[in-house]
C-alpha cells in the first residue's frame, strides 16, 4: 500500500455520510411540503362547502314578495358553521371565520401543520395555512 492510498482511506464513507444527510434533509422538506399542500387543499375545499352551504340559505319571505334572491345572513352563517363541523378532514383547521350578508357567504380558515424531519432545524416550528373562500346565491333559468 502507497503512502497516496493510506492518505485516502475512507474518502467514500465521508462522502456516503455526506449523501445520506443530504438525502435525509431533502426527504424531510419533501414530507414537509407535501403535508403542508395536503392541508391546504383539505381546507379549501372544507372552505368551499361551507361556502357553498351557506350560500343556499335564501330569504324565502323576500323572494316571493319580490322576486329578488338575496341571502338571510343568520341563517347563512349557521348553515356554513354547520357544514365546517361535518367535514373529516380538517385536522390542520385553528380558526374559522364565517362572514355573511344579504349578497354572499366568505369562509375564511387559517391552519397549521407542525413540521416532521425538519422539526431539528426549527424546533416548534409550523407551516401557517389561509384560504378563503366565497359563494353568492344566483337565480336559476
Amino acid at each position: 500500500m502507497t503512502p497516496r492510498d493510506a492518505a485516502e482511506r475512507g474518502t467514500i464513507t465521508l462522502w456516503l455520510l455526506g449523501l445520506c444527510m443530504m438525502l435525509l434533509l431533502l426527504g424531510g422538506i419533501s414530507l414537509d411540503l407535501w403535508r403542508g399542500f395536503s392541508a391546504r387543499r383539505s381546507l379549501t375545499s372544507a372552505a368551499d362547502a361551507a361556502a357553498v352551504a351557506g350560500a343556499t340559505a335564501l330569504d324565502t319571505a323576500a323572494y316571493r314578495a319580490t322576486g329578488a334572491v338575496r341571502l338571510d345572513p343568520a341563517e347563512a352563517e349557521r348553515r356554513a358553521r354547520a357544514s365546517l363541523r361535518d367535514q373529516l378532514d380538517t385536522r390542520a383547521l385553528r380558526d374559522a371565520r364565517v362572514l355573511a350578508d344579504t349578497t354572499g357567504v366568505t369562509v375564511e380558515l387559517q391552519g397549521d401543520v407542525a413540521f416532521t424531519l425538519l422539526q431539528l432545524a426549527d424546533p416548534g416550528g409550523d407551516l401557517p395555512i389561509t384560504v378563503r373562500s366565497t359563494a353568492r346565491p344566483r337565480p336559476s333559468g
